[in-house]
């Protein structure tokens, strides 16, 4: 989002949110990807009244795990690491736990909420693929080593950012809620 849709985007860093704040880590405690994303942008929207608020939540369903790892993605396999040693732990269980399986159709899922005053609004981005038998590439982060996009026919980690853009979960979710916004009236098309 951008200045060419009437917004300016500020980071929480630059409002005084960029420290987390205990109560902060407890809101993505619900079983759906528009829960967490919705008690986010509630909170971060009471602490900034006035203020068009923006939040997510996002994570891959695999068809064969009856789709987890889900809101648990980041945390799925309750591993205190952060970075890539937490990536590199979740992939490892998520090959072992297809061990086997023929069925590794899979999606990546997004789910975005703005919050102004009472209003809000919430759109939705997949995108669908499988889960590869071993890692490929080395871009993008988390489970994209693993995951096959089938529109671009390529794993995550194997294409441009702007590539993984035009088609990921993430930008479908984002492009959808600022098509929302417009025709609402908050952001200008352009």
């Amino acid at each position: 989002m951008s200045a060419a849709h009437g917004l300016e985007v500020v980071d929480l860093t630059a409002v005084g949110l960029g420290v987390e704040d205990p109560a902060e880590s407890a809101l993505e405690r619900h079983d759906t990807f528009e829960a967490n994303a919705r008690a986010k942008a509630r909170w971060f929207a009471e602490r900034l009244p006035g203020r068009l608020v923006i939040a997510d939540d996002s994570g891959l369903e695999v068809a064969a795990l009856g789709g987890a790892p889900g809101v648990q993605s980041k945390r799925w396999t309750g591993s205190l690491a952060e970075g890539e040693a937490l990536h590199a732990a979740n992939n490892a269980a998520l090959l072992r736990a297809l061990s086997g399986v023929a069925d590794r159709s899979a999606r990546f899922v997004t789910v975005v909420v703005a919050v102004r005053g009472a209003t809000e609004w919430v759109a939705r981005g997949e995108c669908r693929g499988r889960i590869l038998e071993a890692s490929q590439g080395s871009g993008g982060f988390g489970y994209d080593p693993l995951f096959w996009s089938d529109e671009l026919g390529a794993a995550f980690s194997e294409v441009s950012r702007e590539a993984k853009g035009q088609v990921s979960h993430r930008g479908r979710a984002f492009r959808a809620l600022l098509t929302e916004l417009a025709d609402t009236g908050v952001v200008a098309v352009g």
